[in-house]
């Protein structure tokens, strides 16, 4: 039986939507729930401002199976993201013991000040559990089917680590690429088609301009290798047939 786990992702801060900062995370994240089986469906980046996480966030958790966040957990005035997580649920937003020893343990053992601003990355919704952060101590957390991690890429990535095994996996996603020399303007009709046959895959196509000409590159994806191939040979059969009917109307215009 064919299992589908769907996910979205949630990305928040003024930075990203300025420019700023070039978001890492969306892409590692991907790539991950794609070798694990699950479906990204979804990316939504915010500001922050907590009334936009928390309607993102209502309307995600409530449409996939995982939400996952990054960003605006760290110790400054504009890192609202678990005031806005527990508006979310409905739950208060307060220091947690354990993550409050884990911080003042490191700080102490560092020799630095475990100031208001620092103890702020201890706060989150009751309820919750932690993520673990091997990298720089400070938690990420978890509430309900919402996986709130840091924005600093080297900290999301061990974040994400340590939570994939924990999550329920689908069938994964496998995939053909077929190299065309034909532009999409040449494949879009018979490409339909193969499409509308194959309705249990998707059949991408990626326009490439190389050398003052197009090609493609068209990918099948599906969960059956067998739906997959099948597809597969149809596009190179069209490919073939687009081959021999420009050769043949190249060996008309000569002969005339």
């Amino acid at each position: 039986m064919t299992q589908i786990v769907t996910a979205a992702i949630l990305a928040i801060g003024d930075e990203l939507l300025s420019g700023r900062t070039k978001d890492k995370n969306i892409g590692h994240l991907a790539d991950m729930l794609l070798l694990a089986g699950i479906d990204l469906k979804e990316v939504r980046i915010v500001g922050d401002e907590e009334d936009a996480i928390v309607g993102a966030l209502n309307a995600l958790r409530t449409k996939y199976d995982y939400v996952f966040t990054s960003g605006g957990i760290g110790p400054t005035h504009d890192d609202i993201t678990a005031d806005a997580v527990s508006k979310a649920f409905g739950v208060a937003c307060e220091y947690n013991d354990e993550a409050m020893t884990l911080l003042g343990d490191m700080y102490k053992r560092r020799e630095v000040e475990f100031t208001d601003a620092r103890k702020r990355m201890a706060r989150m919704p009751v309820g919750a559990s932690h993520i673990p952060n091997p990298v720089s101590t400070a938690p990420g957390f978890v509430i309900g089917n919402v996986y709130v991690m840091a924005g600093v890429p080297q900290v999301f990535q061990a974040m994400v680590d340590a939570v994939l095994p924990t999550l329920r996996t689908g069938t994964p996603v496998l995939s053909l690429a077929v190299s065309c020399p034909y532009g999409e303007g040449d494949i879009g009709t018979p490409l339909t088609a193969i499409q509308k046959a194959h309705p249990e895959t998707s059949i991408g196509s990626y326009p490439r301009y190389v050398g003052q000409k197009f090609s493609t590159e068209i990918v099948v994806r599906g969960r059956s290798q067998e739906l997959i191939d099948a597809a597969g040979a149809d596009v190179r059969a069209m490919i073939e047939t687009i081959r021999r009917e420009r050769e043949t109307l190249e060996n008309s215009s000569a002969e005339a």
